[in-house]
């Protein structure tokens, strides 16, 4: 745990939080910022800052959670989709720097928007594969 982190504060229930699911291992709760119905945040209760850190095993128990979430967000709560979003250092714009993942569930197509409309890259697929694949 770390004692200046937010989410760890809400694990050791230092803070309130609207939980969603919770196991041994993870937690699920509802985004303070209210921008969408249902926007919740998955976490490891274990801490590590993003998905560059974090163990595979944590790893795997947090997208176990993930998909346990997403499921029952179709199965039970008249949701037709969702998004599942993560931001992994200051650079991807990561905020809280505790490992966590967004589910975003959506009723239709026109709900909201969260993809951004990203442009076009300048630079070749066949340049940036030879520059990014893995040996």
């Amino acid at each position: 745990m770390s004692e200046d982190c937010i989410f760890c504060k809400i694990i050791k229930g230092e803070c309130p939080s609207y939980k969603i699911y919770e196991d041994d291992d993870t937690l699920a709760f509802l985004s303070i910022g209210n921008d969408c119905y249902g926007h919740t945040l998955v976490i490891p209760k274990k801490h590590c800052v993003n998905v560059l850190d974090c163990d595979d095993e944590i790893l795997a128990k947090v997208m176990k959670t993930v998909k346990k979430v997403s499921n029952h967000y179709i199965d039970n709560c008249g949701f037709k989709g969702v998004n599942v979003m993560n931001a992994s250092g200051k650079e991807a714009e990561q905020s809280v720097f505790h490992l966590h993942f967004h589910i975003l569930p959506k009723k239709t197509v026109d709900d909201f928007h969260s993809w951004p409309d990203l442009g076009k890259c300048e630079v070749e697929l066949q340049e940036q594969m030879e520059k990014l694949k893995m040996n």
